[in-house]
């Protein structure tokens, strides 16, 4: 058989990748809580399907008023604008 027919025709699919559950600050700044925010809050809100999927906080939207949210990553925007209002972006380690 050629080497054409026997190589495969499309990408690679990495088997070890990472993914994460993308949450945007305008979900979070929509939350009626005064306590921090963590996975199990946002599992119940229906912000995230199933228990311990992996959270990645996104910059998309604003926050007024200051949170404490807790999650597996965050991107570089997404934790100033957090505390730029005054709250607290804390990581969890990934289980």
């Amino acid at each position: 058989m050629p080497l054409i027919r026997r190589v495969p025709k499309y990408g690679f699919t990495n088997q070890f990748r990472t993914e994460y559950t993308i949450i945007n600050l305008k979900s979070l700044a929509g939350l009626e809580t005064t306590e921090a925010i963590t996975p199990q809050l946002l599992m119940n809100e229906g912000l995230v399907r199933r228990k311990g999927e992996l959270i990645k906080i996104l910059a998309q939207g604003e926050v007024t008023k200051p949170l404490v949210v807790q999650a597996h990553k965050f991107s570089k925007s997404a934790e100033a604008k957090i505390q730029a209002a005054g709250g607290r972006a804390e990581v969890i380690p990934c289980v």
